[in-house]
């Protein structure tokens, strides 16, 4: 997936995967599954997607700081 976001390009697939999680199972409306990313340029994003009733309906992509990312990471362990 890719979106461009104040002007800088975030693509799922030529960015290196830092860390994932999920949440439910597979076919869980509420279920769903993040994945933190570093672009080549050394900045980060989440990428989420899910079921229906789950916090990413539609494939989502959101640009994420170093504390922020340091913040997800922390709270997925």
């Amino acid at each position: 997936m890719q979106r461009i976001i104040c002007k800088k390009l975030y693509d799922t697939d030529t960015a290196t995967l830092i860390a994932q999680r999920s949440a439910g199972v597979f076919g869980d409306p509420a279920g769903y599954e993040e994945r933190v990313y570093q672009t080549p340029d050394g900045l980060y994003f989440l990428y989420g997607k899910g079921g229906e009733a789950s916090p990413y309906p539609e494939e989502r992509i959101t640009r994420l700081s170093d504390k922020k990312r340091k913040e997800w990471q922390d709270a997925s362990r």
